[in-house]
């Protein structure tokens, strides 16, 4: 009977041993899930963070390219309508394409009652588009953050213009230099054109040898 008590007791004794040992188990676990749930919200509150500040910088981007489009479309438009003298109006669509912006140039004719809308290229002939390509240079130069110091310069920036805008198309060019403090450097075939520089130099060549030689602007 002793034995049957001893033995009994030594049972309960492993059984309580065992006990305690899950216990402590239990307890190292709970302390575990506690640490990993604290670490599972630290790690939510990251992401809801980086998210909140993606939409951020995503809205802040496309504020600042919208203000940019259009400091760009006004300053193309004005010069389109100064140098063509006509209701002429420049215009930038951007969409997401391939999950990055992409931008078309457009040129919209208004009349009576008709808005035409065409690509640079097929509006007027090689004109429109010389006009817009010197326009969108000066733009890009004066929105672009931070500014680009140093001269502009141009070869044969007019060459499909007109005679009949080429006056008009040197007078821009000439204020241009004057607003935003900016120096052109221009290299062109244009009388016209040559007659508004402070300095310029007529290169011409005698067998293989080039000579430039100052001339007096009209």
């Amino acid at each position: 009977m002793i034995n049957s008590y001893e033995t009994l007791d030594s049972y309960i004794s492993k059984i309580d041993s065992y006990i305690s040992k899950e216990l402590g188990k239990k307890e190292k676990i709970l302390e575990q899930m506690k640490e990993y749930n604290d670490l599972i919200k630290s790690i939510q509150l990251e992401i809801d963070l980086n998210e909140k500040v993606s939409l951020l910088l995503q809205r802040t981007s496309e504020f600042a390219r919208n203000q940019a489009k259009i400091q760009i479309e006004t300053l193309v438009t004005n010069c389109l309508q100064y140098i063509f003298e006509s209701n002429i109006e420049f215009k930038i669509e951007i969409e997401e394409l391939y999950g990055k912006p992409n931008a078309e140039f457009f040129v919209i004719t208004k009349g009576d009652n008709t808005i035409i809308k065409t690509k640079p290229e097929q509006s007027r002939g090689g004109g429109v588009v010389d006009i817009i390509s010197l326009a969108l240079r000066i733009a890009f130069l004066q929105v672009h953050k931070p500014k680009i110091e140093g001269p502009l310069i141009l070869d044969e920036p007019a060459k499909h213009v007109s005679e009949e805008y080429i006056f008009n198309v040197a007078d821009f060019l000439r204020k241009t230099s004057e607003m935003f403090d900016r120096q052109i450097i221009m290299v062109t075939h244009n009388n016209h054109l040559s007659s508004i520089g402070t300095n310029a130099y007529r290169v011409s060549m005698k067998g293989t040898e080039s000579r430039a030689e100052k001339i007096t602007p009209n």
